[in-house]
């Protein structure tokens, strides 16, 4: 595995002090080279290779912290990725305060849905990050044209709401998420909405999710009785696969024997809802984050051998 380190960055966020700053950590491939600055600072330089980066703004579920997505950072950063994760306590709903990707919920009305991102935390991460690119250790490092949308549970929901209001997002991935719309802003029960994306996409879901489960009753539905949300925001909410009209470009990963939090390590039980999910016999995120990465170079670097290696991926369902 490739050399990985990371560095602290902040951004304002907008809404009230303190609620208006969100804590970034970035972690890229680097290179050891044995002095002073290392052993005083612990800071190392990004590796020469494949500069500038790819960028990959990863938005975490409702109250899981940054470090739960350690893991996979660290595979896609060895990969050749900067990885951004980021924590930000701002209001959820209700009055309640919590981590957040940054949800704007009148955005997600059927007045306004589609006018404008769910996330408005996105471009102002986008602005720190390129004032980071302009001075420090990663000056240069990080190519903000070439940006990948990442997310967990409703940070992958409000990635699929936003990705087509930044031109400079070539892809989106997401574990455990769905579009489906919450009757208490006023949809119908059942509805899922068309996801803002001209980009690809892959989905990744745990055969047994228990947290979407244990969510029906907000879309009006009875898990009893209802389709999967995931699948069903694969084969409704996305657009015509993009490239080129070829076909293929979204793409659905299934694991049985995973849940809801098969991504995030490790789960922090004081907060959150992993008391709501599912047994999970095995680990996959080693095999999802390679598909994660793969999915990254053929869309972000461009890599013909990455194209080649989605294209022979056995088991994932394609649009």
């Amino acid at each position: 595995m490739s050399l990985v380190r990371s560095l602290w960055w902040a951004a304002r966020t907008g809404g009230r002090p303190p609620f208006d700053t969100a804590h970034l950590k970035v972690y890229y491939p680097a290179t050891a080279h044995g002095d002073d600055a290392e052993r005083l600072a612990g800071v190392f330089p990004p590796a020469p290779d494949g500069m500038p980066y790819p960028v990959v703004l990863f938005l975490s579920g409702i109250n899981v912290g940054q470090d739960a997505y350690r893991r996979l950072a660290c595979l896609l950063a060895a990969g050749g990725f900067a990885v951004v994760t980021f924590d930000q306590v701002a209001e959820l709903f209700g009055g309640q305060y919590g981590l957040t990707p940054g949800v704007d919920v009148d955005a997600a009305t059927p007045r306004t849905y589609g006018t404008r991102p769910t996330c408005p935390a996105i471009p102002a991460l986008l602005d720190a990050l390129a004032r980071l690119n302009e001075t420090g250790p990663l000056k240069g490092a990080l190519d903000l044209d070439r940006v990948a949308l990442g997310g967990h549970s409703a940070g992958g929901t409000v990635a699929l709401q936003s990705a087509r209001f930044f031109p400079q997002v070539k892809a989106v991935f997401a574990w455990g998420t769905h579009t489906m719309a919450a009757t208490m802003l006023g949809w119908p029960a059942g509805t899922v909405l068309p996801a803002q994306v001209t980009c690809p996409v892959l989905l990744g879901a745990g055969g047994n999710d228990g947290v979407v489960d244990g969510s029906a009753d907000r879309y009006g539905e009875d898990p009893a009785t209802r389709r999967d949300p995931v699948t069903r925001t694969f084969e409704e909410a996305l657009p015509e696969s993009p490239e080129s009209g070829r076909g293929g470009d979204h793409l659905l990963a299934v694991y049985e024997g995973a849940n809801h939090f098969a991504i995030a390590d490790p789960v922090d039980p004081t907060v959150a809802r992993a008391f709501l999910d599912g047994p999970a016999s095995r680990d996959v995120l080693p095999q999802f984050g390679h598909l994660v990465m793969v999915f990254l170079g053929a869309h972000l670097s461009q890599d013909h051998g990455a194209r080649a290696a989605l294209d022979g991926f056995d088991g994932l369902r394609r649009r």
